[in-house]
């Protein structure tokens, strides 16, 4: 197995919903985020949702939804056939050709993250 890596969402502090990220899938097997939470100020919340697009109905369909990030820490996620299924943490299901990456906030405290995929190949 080989993985392409990318970055989702350059380090930053963010006080509200950055604009969603698509990402092409198309020969990927398997896909893992890694949300970097480095400072915070208050108390942020972040959650972060991972969906495919259904090419017949045109909507994104969620494979996979986080715990909402609250303090420093780094968090991993991953998706993909075959995983052992984790709540909020690993989901096995087969990705579309495209994955869209959306971090919702919860309020306007600012949080600092990164977030890196890594597109696995079969």
């Amino acid at each position: 197995m080989s993985a392409t890596q990318t970055t989702v969402y350059a380090s930053a502090a963010r006080t509200a919903t950055p604009t969603a990220v698509v990402l092409s899938t198309n020969r990927i097997r398997a896909l893992r985020l890694v949300i970097d939470a480095t400072a915070i100020a208050a108390t942020p919340s972040v959650v972060v949702t991972i969906d495919t697009l259904d090419s017949a109905s045109g909507k994104w369909v969620n494979l996979l939804t986080s715990a909402a990030i609250t303090a420093v820490s780094t968090v991993t996620l991953n998706v993909g056939p075959g995983l052992t299924a984790a709540a909020n943490l690993v989901a096995n299901a087969y990705l579309g050709d495209q994955v869209r990456v959306t971090l919702t906030h919860g309020d306007a405290d600012s949080i600092t993250y990164t977030v890196g995929a890594h597109l696995i190949r079969a």
